[in-house]
């Protein structure tokens, strides 16, 4: 299969299953025109993020990564009365763009946009001790997810949630002598959870609109 076919069933999928949303078009139209890179999450992924939160019953989400709001939104949609959406983000003018999406998209008073190096961010979070989330999504760049899994698991409540997406790399996490500092991320991180008696996870591969990637969903604890 090619890259125009995936895309082809993604657009299929998107207008029966997923359907048009006018909000997330604009984030996505609004993330472009500043200039953002184009690495948002799929619709087809971003419904799964919804789901997955809807499942389990999320009420408090944690983020990491925010760009333009698009998975941010697709989340916050997702909480029950009550529910509150952190998401960390380290570029001001991304978060500027997110947070006026997330007003056009009529969830900011369910969310929040937290500006800084996320790794400090999480150990300030951790140290303060502003836990118990029920799902965290880990978005960013690729070579710190070992330490932002690290951080974010003490920051779940016992059987909660932790999905690290972009982590197969089109295959490229196979290749033990990549200098790819994003693939080297990856394979640390995989390392990792392997040596965790508290980590109960598994990596989906995935094709799509995004290519060739997946993502590697953990429960933490329980």
């Amino acid at each position: 299969m090619s890259q125009e076919q995936w895309s082809a069933v993604d657009e299929y999928v998107n207008g029966l299953v997923v359907q048009p949303d006018a909000a997330l078009d604009r984030a996505l139209a609004s993330t472009a025109a500043a200039g953002m890179p184009a690495i948002a999450v799929s619709a087809a992924q971003g419904k799964l993020l919804h789901l997955i939160a809807r499942m389990i019953g999320a009420e408090r989400i944690l983020e990491v990564g925010t760009l333009g709001g698009y998975s941010t939104i697709w989340m916050a949609r997702a909480l029950p009365a009550g529910g509150r959406v952190i998401s960390l983000e380290i570029d001001p003018r991304h978060a500027e763009v997110a947070q006026a999406n997330l007003v056009d998209a009529g969830v900011d008073h369910v969310t929040e946009v937290r500006i800084g190096p996320a790794l400090e961010t999480l150990a300030k979070m951790s140290a303060e001790g502003e836990g118990r989330f029920d799902l965290v999504f880990i978005d960013a760049d690729k070579t710190n997810i070992p330490e932002y899994f690290k951080l974010a698991s003490q920051l779940v409540r016992p059987g909660g949630v932790i999905i690290v997406d972009n982590v197969v790399r089109n295959g490229g996490v196979l290749d033990a002598d990549s200098s790819d500092p994003n693939i080297g991320g990856v394979r640390r991180f995989n390392e990792l959870i392997a040596t965790l008696p508290d980590v109960s996870a598994t990596t989906v591969q995935t094709v799509g609109s995004k290519g060739y990637d997946g993502f590697t969903l953990a429960i933490v604890g329980g």
